[in-house]
């Protein structure tokens, strides 16, 4: 990987994301949790939510991941609440696609993950990118609400 490759991929918009995640840390009282690592580079995100009605009424990330899952989860993190299931997995499959297919940008709210379209060209990174979103739905998925 080239200097300017890694410029372009670890951007200023990337590294602010990364370093200011909504929601960062553990929460009392929660109803569900889920823990997902990448075998591939050992990112590892737990999501912590409340579920009420359907939808996120409180959330908590605890994210070990390289800047780019860090910018992921610091996207996620500041339109996950008052989200249903549904939304956040169209969201992540969105991503998912956006990343592997060229598919376009994931609709607003979702639209910040624009800052991550450097990464298709970088399939390692993939799996770190999308921990976030995978544990915040293993935590939905682990909640009785």
């Amino acid at each position: 990987m080239s200097d300017t490759d890694l410029m372009q991929l670890y951007s200023r918009r990337i590294l602010a994301l990364a370093t200011d995640i909504p929601h960062l840390g553990k929460i009392d009282g929660a109803t569900g949790s889920a823990h997902k690592r990448s075998p591939q580079c050992g990112s590892s995100v737990t999501a912590h939510v409340v579920m009420r009605d359907g939808h996120i009424a409180d959330f908590g990330q605890e994210v070990r991941a390289c800047a780019l899952g860090q910018a992921s989860a610091g996207v996620l993190g500041a339109v996950a609440l008052g989200r249903s299931r549904d939304e956040i997995a169209r969201a992540r499959d969105e991503l998912q696609a956006m990343l592997k297919t060229e598919a376009p940008v994931p609709a607003a709210p979702f639209d910040g993950l624009e800052a991550l379209l450097p990464a298709r060209e970088f399939p390692n990174r993939h799996a770190s990118i999308l921990l976030a979103w995978e544990a915040l739905l293993g935590a939905i998925d682990a909640s009785p609400a």
